[in-house]
């Protein structure tokens, strides 16, 4: 027998590394904990989930909406950890991170980290990101974006039976503590309308109702739902935007409802005019039945050229709703995240919160860029189409509070704009706690007003305006001054540090693992989409555009030092047991934008996670 054909065993797979949990570091330090500081060693024996994200992050509300289901199904073994780590200079004060965790009803504990300490020490690049920690303190999985609630839960379910056959597994109470409560008439409200009754009618979001004040902006007349989440006709989910129908109805945002309502206020009812209750996914119908395409975190609405125009911030687009035809679909934005001017369908979008229409204009208040864009008819085509400009505003990086000529002038996330009687009009820059003008006469911006707290809306009264001071949750009546107001001039950039890459081919790889008893989605073709793009545009050579496979090679140009890398990612999986006539399908998404410097002793390769650990 000649030993060179023998069977030889298969080799066992490789073992991972275990890699210890870096520690938990915060210079704001800890909140929802009773004044307790925490260390990793206090929690061993705990499961614990930390969700690295910001305030400003669409995905990190819905991350936090996700996990809520998690956090009380597994509240004796999991700990949550929120790990605010700022993109914006305002979310780095203490204060607005207390007010935040509050206006999002955060029931876990949160590390305040304005120097991004622990984001750092976890290399995180997005928000959100996930990182589960097992309870003998070792990183063993992390997840970006949104969609890892199922596989979270499945991993927990193995890290329990594990650590209760082992003996490490610790059960209890958590070490969340909930604060005071305050008793106010509104509580962070989101937009404001005037009725033509002279009343005014106030998304309380956080408290999950509308609620029509007297004229004087103070006195409550009547309180709209029960005040608790829910999706019925006495229910709302943190409404925000609220906008007039032609029929005498108010069409209003209902934001992690992913819907948008109808309130009468004749009858008092409340009814569903577009959206299922669930989230819109990539994949998902772009246009059809209003009641039958989902819709996901409406943040404002306006009536403009015979339509209810919706921002769609989750989806970084603007929908319409038909009444005559019941009917929804874009009308503007690719989902991709960014300030990308042009065609509408082409346009590209950050977040838009804010929407006040005019005869010829629609204008937006796109916060993630801190711009003020606008929608009009395309004069240059045949004027059947839209097309999409920026008044004010460069892209994601660059915020501040500067006046001046709209090419240089800087804001910083705005929520709200309003229409002036000049033809100007006003935006409520909630990051700088302010009130903006844009002329476009004379394209200047100015500072109608400052010590706003998170001003998110306002409406015209007369010859004064009304300003919704969410973090003051109150109404504040302004005149409109005849002279704008002038500032220090203050630009910022974000303060993530840039990763450095080499010149020339960059190694682009996004991990994806599916979770445990899933795999890829190939039913109807490939089940992953990469898309990649850059700021400036000319600092890819190659690779940029769509494609199927998570990994791809980049090459740099010459010449381009510095730029931003976008990164859109899509992974699709289901269960994998063929017993399972129907398998549970999962969607996994996130978008990336990675600043990068272009120098010598660079990387090359780019690893971002999707879902998994990078080797």
């Amino acid at each position: 027998m000649n030993d060179a054909h023998a069977s030889v065993p298969a080799p066992a797979p490789r073992r991972r590394a275990r890699v210890r949990a870096p520690e938990l570091i915060g210079k704001g330090g800890w909140l929802n904990t009773g004044d307790k500081q925490y260390t990793l060693a206090d929690l061993r024996g705990r499961i614990v989930l930390l969700d690295f994200w910001t305030f400003c992050c669409i995905n990190c509300l819905h991350v936090l909406d996700e996990l809520r289901e998690l956090e009380q199904k597994h509240s004796d073994t999991v700990v949550i950890i929120g790990v605010h780590s700022p993109k914006f200079v305002h979310e780095a004060e203490h204060a607005a991170v207390v007010d935040a965790v509050e206006r999002y009803e955060v029931h876990h504990p949160v590390l305040d980290d304005p120097e991004l300490a622990t984001w750092k020490q976890y290399a995180v690049r997005a928000w959100p990101t996930l990182v589960v920690i097992d309870p003998e303190g070792y990183v063993v999985a992390q997840h970006a974006g949104e969609g890892h609630a199922h596989a979270i839960e499945k991993l927990v379910e193995e890290l329990e039976a594990e650590h209760a056959a082992k003996g490490t597994l610790r059960r209890g109470d958590g070490p969340y503590v909930a604060p005071e409560p305050v008793a106010t008439d509104l509580r962070f409200p989101g937009k404001v309308l005037a009725l033509s009754s002279g009343n005014f009618l106030v998304s309380d979001s956080t408290r999950h109702q509308l609620v029509e004040l007297a004229a004087d902006g103070e006195s409550v007349v009547r309180r709209i739902g029960h005040g608790e989440r829910g999706f019925g006709p006495e229910a709302f989910n943190e409404p925000q935007g609220l906008a007039p129908l032609p029929d005498g109805r108010i069409a209003v945002a209902d934001t992690v409802n992913h819907a948008v309502r109808a309130y009468d206020p004749a009858t008092g009812t409340v009814e569903t005019l577009a959206g299922t209750g669930r989230q819109w996914w990539q994949g998902s119908p772009t246009h059809g039945p209003a009641l039958d395409v989902a819709l996901s975190s409406p943040w404002d609405v306006a009536w403009w050229n015979d339509r209810l125009w919706i921002a769609m911030a989750g989806v970084h687009q603007l929908w319409t709703y038909d009444p005559a035809t019941g009917t929804v679909g874009v009308a503007a934005g690719t989902t991709n995240e960014g300030l990308v001017d042009g065609p509408a369908a082409e346009a590209w979008f950050a977040q838009p919160s804010g929407l006040a229409a005019t005869e010829d204009r629609l204008w937006v208040a796109d916060s993630e860029t801190s711009a003020l864009r606008y929608v009009e008819r395309d004069r240059d085509g045949d004027g059947e189409g839209f097309v999409v400009r920026t008044a004010v505003g460069t892209g994601l990086f660059d915020f501040g509070h500067r006046d001046g000529p709209a090419e240089q002038a800087l804001l910083q996330h705005p929520l709200g704009v309003t229409a002036l009687p000049d033809g100007s009009v006003a935006v409520s820059d909630t990051y700088n706690h302010a009130l903006r003008r844009y002329d476009p006469a004379t394209g200047e911006v100015t500072t109608l007003a400052t010590d706003l707290r998170e001003p998110s809306d306002a409406v015209l009264v007369g010859a004064d305006i009304v300003v919704v001071e969410s973090a003051r949750h109150r109404l504040t009546r302004l005149r409109l001054p005849e002279e704008a107001v002038r500032v220090e001039s203050v630009a910022h950039r974000t303060q993530r540090a840039a990763t450095d890459v080499a010149p020339g081919t960059l190694r682009l790889d996004v991990v994806f693992e599916a979770p445990k008893g899933q795999k890829l989605d190939t039913r109807y073709g490939p089940s992953t989409r990469l898309l990649v793009s850059a700021t400036p545009p000319e600092l890819l050579a190659e690779g940029a555009g769509a494609g199927t496979d998570l990994g791809r090679e980049l090459v740099l140009a010459d010449g381009v030092t510095e730029g931003v890398l976008h990164v859109s990612a899509m992974a699709a999986s289901c269960d994998d047991a063929p017993e399972i006539e129907y398998p549970a399908c999962h969607v996994h998404q996130q978008d990336w934008g990675v600043p990068v410097r272009v120098t010598a002793s660079g990387t090359g390769r780019l690893g971002l996670v999707l879902a998994g650990l990078d080797a």
